[in-house]
């Protein structure tokens, strides 16, 4: 009976998947709206320092102060 119910499962998510699937418009990124005006790119420096680097320094800094502040582990 489980096998049954996680085929079914299977067969539900697949067809949902593929209606929300086909049901969607493209993004047309290629033809640009009026009043478009992109800035020049990133570099492959200013990307990885944007998407990784300051993730990274962001949750060391996060997590460093609630170390620092972490009042539980003082108790005597």
């Amino acid at each position: 009976m489980d096998k049954k119910n996680a085929l079914r499962a299977g067969a539900v998510a697949a067809g949902t998947t593929l209606m929300m699937l086909l049901m969607s418009s493209p993004a047309l990124a290629l033809t640009p709206d009026d009043g478009d005006d992109p800035g020049p790119g990133l570099s492959v420096i200013q990307t990885v320092g944007l998407f990784v680097i300051a993730p990274l320094g962001l949750f060391v800094v996060i997590a460093g102060l609630v170390m620092v502040l972490d009042k539980s582990g003082k108790q005597s």
